[in-house]
């Protein structure tokens, strides 16, 4: 198999959960896309303007104070009776937003359609400019409705390609961990197949040999040893002797039963 082969298989074995799991993220975001229901935002702006010249710093920090009011029970309390939304609803589907550096205040309003989120603004912006002006003698500021809402043209949720980007990112996420897992899964079944051979394996104690001083007597297991070779060879030399006596003793029975040899040449002289 060539090498580049090689290396692509070992790039598919080692990367197929990423490349599994960021396609079918973005998938399940293109599916959550399709699925979702539409929402639409608008956004009013009311302007506060201050009755007495110079005191524009004045009308900027009231804006600020205003634009926290937006979302409290006794300005959307008239804006539900004129919407249909229940006052909690209205608090789920309106907020305000100020800037630190121009007296004004954005009201913007949620709705599955574009006509409602328009509706909902406007009407959250003349209740606000309506409860407001009743203590302008004592605040010396008033507020006025600078933009009515417009209808938008398109929905602001869901976002196809934001809900595909995260999904894949989410993919990329679940990948890397089953990556990491099966990692660590492979790095522990070698660490857990030595000690299995290890065990299966007989142990033999090794000692290491140290040199004994003179006039020291030998260990009990040389002593032992020496013991041992002492009884064989001794064993062996009774064996060899009991071997003998039996051929001696035969060759004394038939020099006893014979005569000797003067005896017999004595005998033959005689005759």
């Amino acid at each position: 198999m060539t090498t580049p082969r090689r290396r692509a298989r070992h790039l598919v074995r080692r990367w197929w959960p990423v490349a599994l799991a960021v396609p079918l993220g973005a998938a399940a975001g293109a599916g959550y896309a399709v699925v979702s229901h539409p929402s639409y935002a608008a956004s009013a702006y009311v302007l506060v303007v201050p009755q007495n010249p110079g005191e524009a710093a004045t009308a900027t920090n009231f804006a600020q104070a205003y634009g926290r009011l937006a979302g409290q029970p006794q300005v959307l309390a008239v804006a539900a009776a004129e919407t249909g939304h229940t006052r909690a609803e209205l608090e789920s589907l309106v907020h305000g937003t100020t800037s630190p550096d121009a007296p004004m205040i954005e009201i913007t309003g949620t709705g599955t359609r574009p006509q409602e989120a328009a509706q909902t603004a406007d009407a959250v912006a003349r209740s606000l400019v309506s409860f407001a002006n009743t203590s302008s003698r004592d605040t010396s500021v008033r507020l006025v409705t600078l933009a009515p809402a417009a209808e938008p043209d398109k929905p602001t949720t869901p976002s196809a390609t934001l809900d595909v980007a995260v999904g894949g990112a989410a993919g990329l996420l679940v990948g890397a961990l089953v990556m990491m897992t099966r990692r660590r899964g492979e790095a522990a079944l070698p660490e857990a197949a030595e000690p299995a051979e290890a065990a299966g394996a007989p142990v033999e104690p090794t000692t290491p040999a140290t040199p004994r001083p003179r006039g020291e007597e030998p260990p009990a297991a040389d002593q032992a040893g020496k013991t041992g070779q002492a009884e064989e060879t001794e064993k062996a030399e009774k064996a060899e002797k009991a071997e003998e006596k039996p051929g001696k003793a035969a060759a004394a029975k038939k020099s006893a039963e014979e005569p000797p040899a003067k005896e017999k040449a004595a005998a033959g002289s005689g005759r």
